[in-house]
């Protein structure tokens, strides 16, 4: 019955009354966990209000399975949803960090990427990590060339994995 409900759910965060799309949305953030995968296809609609309303409702969640997903999605050809998906990534936590830092290494021409991954890199908390991250922050920024950053973001990545988060 789940599934069923998750289904119509989707139909309705695609249909064109923002209303229902809202209500859609709140439903299936109160599905957590089991509307993941169908928020995570969502992701990749071509209506952007589909993918905003997916990448916001994956923020609420903040389901670590959705990590890599928000992390694609930061280089959305829409800021709104970049930047959901980074909101999404930030309340994720630490678990977001390892595909956040490879998409770094395999897309750092992406100025949007480096613009998400600054964002979420600067306002997640991250306690212990703070050290590791922090010199990856300066690079990220627009004025810094951008050929630097596949280095910082192995070297953090490799500096994480002996952390063994």
């Amino acid at each position: 019955m789940t599934k069923d409900n998750i289904k119509s759910l989707m139909v309705d965060l695609s249909c064109d009354d923002i209303l229902k799309c809202q209500n859609a949305r709140r439903s299936l953030i109160a599905f957590g966990h089991e509307a993941v995968p169908s928020l995570v296809e969502a992701l990749g609609s071509k209506k952007h209000w589909v993918r905003w309303e997916a990448a916001k409702a994956l923020a609420h969640i903040a389901d670590p399975s959705a990590a890599q997903a928000l992390v694609d999605a930061l280089r959305d050809k829409e800021f709104d949803v970049r930047w959901l998906a980074a909101e999404g990534l930030i309340k994720i936590g630490y678990k977001s960090l390892k595909p956040l830092l490879t998409a770094l290494i395999d897309h750092s021409d992406s100025m949007w990427l480096r613009q998400g991954a600054h964002h979420v890199l600067h306002d997640m908390d991250k306690g212990k990590f703070d050290e590791l991250i922090s010199p990856l922050l300066p690079a990220l920024n627009d004025s810094e060339p951008a050929e630097f950053i596949p280095v910082l973001a192995e070297k953090t990545l490799e500096s994480l994995r002996t952390e063994k988060i």
